[in-house]
C-alpha cells in the first residue's frame, strides 16, 4: 500500500467538493463529486450527471475516468468521493469495479471508514490483471 502521507488529501477533498456543485441533478438532488491523483501528478475531477431515463444517468466516477482519459490517461493513485455537504462518500458497486480498471497499484482511497486500498473497496476483484494471464487466442500466456 502507498504510504498515506504522500497524499494531500485536503486538497483532494476540495477538489470533490468544489466539482459536486457543477452536477446536473434536477431528479435526485443529490450532488456527487469525485477527485483523483493521478501517477503524473494531475488531480482530475468529475461529477454526476442525471438523466430522465434514470438508469442512464452518470455517476462522477464515469467523469473522472473520462476527464482521465481526456486528459492524456494514466493510472489513479488516490481517490475521494463526497456528497453535496462535502461528506465522504463510497462508490457504487458498478463505480469501484471502474476504478479498478484505472488503479495503479497501491492505489488508495479516502472512505467513509478511512484510507484503504482497492482490497478494501473492491475485495477478491476481477479487473485488467487477471486478463494479462492468457495470450491474444485465449491460452494461458
Amino acid at each position: 500500500m502507498r504510504a498515506v502521507v504522500d497524499i494531500d488529501w485536503e486538497t483532494l477533498r476540495a477538489a470533490a467538493r468544489e466539482v459536486q456543485a457543477h452536477a446536473y441533478v434536477p431528479y435526485s438532488k443529490f450532488r456527487v463529486g469525485a477527485a483523483a491523483l493521478v501517477d503524473d501528478g494531475r488531480i482530475v475531477t468529475g461529477c454526476n450527471v442525471e438523466n430522465a431515463s434514470y438508469g442512464v444517468g452518470l455517476c462522477a466516477e464515469c467523469g473522472l475516468v473520462s476527464e482521465l482519459a481526456r486528459t492524456g490517461g494514466g493510472q489513479l493513485i488516490a481517490f475521494t468521493c463526497c456528497d453535496g455537504n462535502g461528506e465522504r462518500l463510497m462508490p457504487c458497486g458498478r463505480c469501484r469495479q471502474l476504478l479498478n480498471e484505472f488503479a495503479a497499484p497501491g492505489c488508495l482511497f479516502d472512505t467513509i471508514a478511512g484510507i484503504t486500498d482497492i482490497e478494501g473497496i473492491l475485495p477478491m476483484a476481477f479487473g485488467p490483471r487477471n486478463l494479462n494471464d492468457f495470450d491474444d487466442r485465449g491460452e494461458p500466456a
